[in-house]
């Protein structure tokens, strides 16, 4: 299955010389991708022990078996997956990098988060672009073509593809197997491999059954405000030790974190954020699931666009003393841009908190999009002002 983080990273090694650093969950597709960007892609593994080997051996062991010392009219191309697990993994790259950037064209995967091995200065900053790669979304199952602008034009999928991918997940493999039986089986491994194996090796954390009960309670609370002081008396730990797990849990892509918007509201709320899953296939209850699926497709265009070099892209939740709350809102450079109210059935009348958080902050557009909803054929941007859309003509014009 051809993703649109191809198109990216091709694109890339086409117009510029920096290496490309992939990262995301385990079994989102990284390696496969990066596979396909060349014939004869030079592959290593750090968890493969004879290419330890050769990288153990340096920079210049590397240019040995890839023959960069001979002259070629093409570059070569060298993926190093999960080289971040080596302790001296940047001075390697770094060597590899300056030497033979000329040369060879290098990719860098991993199942880790890039920002939690930035300890004492980043020395490859300037060296490299990052792409954090996403499940597969509405958006990507219709084409999956680089934008020229952040907003697509609606993309029809059938109602098949459609339940496959709420029910499924948009990890590939049990996306295209399509299969209930399959894809327990496969959360099962999933889970078993990143509890007694991600953890394990890239942590120091050694109460892998707490942590296991509090990614638990994360995915039963998923899109509810996060209570450290009431998550650290369910595992009997400290308030400090809940929060560096939950760290450890993001940096593996296991969930990830929503903070409330706090400019140009009065009396915000500016404390707790929400955690949601990478996978939303993992959450049993079907409205929290619904709002982690669009959740996991707003992250997903966020980063797209930051990463892809359109602008500076985040996403929120808006709150305030009140308690009125709308689920999502999207900053474009630090701007409101768009807010997203999510509805499981079609309401006839819109949410009197979209409303209100529209007229305070001036953001140029307000969705309440509806799950049940059909999809419909039209431009939901070409909207001013607070409307109701179907969920998956919304999301098809994102990524």
């Amino acid at each position: 299955m051809r993703r649109i983080y191809e198109s990216m990273i091709r694109d890339q090694f086409n117009n510029d010389d920096q290496m490309a650093f992939v990262v995301g969950p385990r079994q989102v597709g990284k390696t496969t991708t990066c596979k396909s960007l060349v014939d004869n892609c030079f592959y290593y593994n750090w968890d493969n022990q004879n290419h330890r080997k050769i990288i153990l051996r340096g920079p210049d062991a590397i240019a040995e078996e890839l023959a960069l010392n001979i002259l070629s009219d093409n570059k070569k191309c060298i993926i190093l997956d999960e080289i971040h697990k080596y302790s001296k993994w940047k001075t390697f790259v770094k060597g590899l990098y300056d030497t033979y950037k000329d040369r060879v064209r290098i990719v860098i995967t991993g199942s880790s988060r890039l920002d939690v091995f930035k300890k004492g200065g980043d020395s490859l900053m300037g060296r490299y672009f990052l792409y954090r790669m996403h499940p597969l979304s509405i958006a990507e199952l219709s084409t999956h073509t680089i934008p020229e602008q952040e907003i697509r034009t609606p993309g029809y999928i059938g109602p098949e593809d459609f339940e496959n991918l709420f029910t499924n997940g948009g990890f590939p493999e049990p996306f295209i197997k399509n299969n209930l039986r399959f894809t327990t089986r496969w959360k099962s491994l999933r889970k078993q491999q990143f509890f007694k194996e991600d953890i394990r090796d890239l942590t120091k954390v050694r109460e892998l059954g707490q942590i296991e009960i509090l990614a638990d309670l994360i995915r039963l609370q998923s899109g509810q405000l996060t209570n450290y002081s009431n998550l650290a008396n369910k595992i009997n730990v400290s308030v400090d030790t809940v929060t560096r797990w939950i760290k450890i849990l993001e940096s593996l892509y296991y969930c990830f974190s929503i903070k409330p918007w706090s400019k140009n509201i009065s009396r915000s709320l500016i404390k707790e954020p929400k955690l949601y899953l990478w996978d939303w296939s993992w959450i049993d209850n079907r409205g929290s699931r619904i709002e982690n699926f669009v959740a996991s497709h707003l992250l997903k265009a966020v980063h797209f666009w930051t990463d892809i070099g359109f602008g500076d892209y985040d996403l929120y939740f808006l709150r305030d003393k009140e308690k009125r709350e709308v689920d999502f809102m999207v900053t474009k450079n630090n701007n409101p841009w768009f807010l997203v109210e999510v509805k499981s059935a079609s309401n006839k009348s819109i949410s009197k908190n979209l409303v209100y958080f529209y007229n305070q902050l001036n953001a140029p557009y307000a969705f309440q999009a509806s799950f049940d909803m059909e999809y419909i054929d039209k431009d939901v941007f070409s909207v001013k002002g607070p409307v109701i859309v179907p969920l998956r003509t919304m999301l098809s014009q994102l990524i």
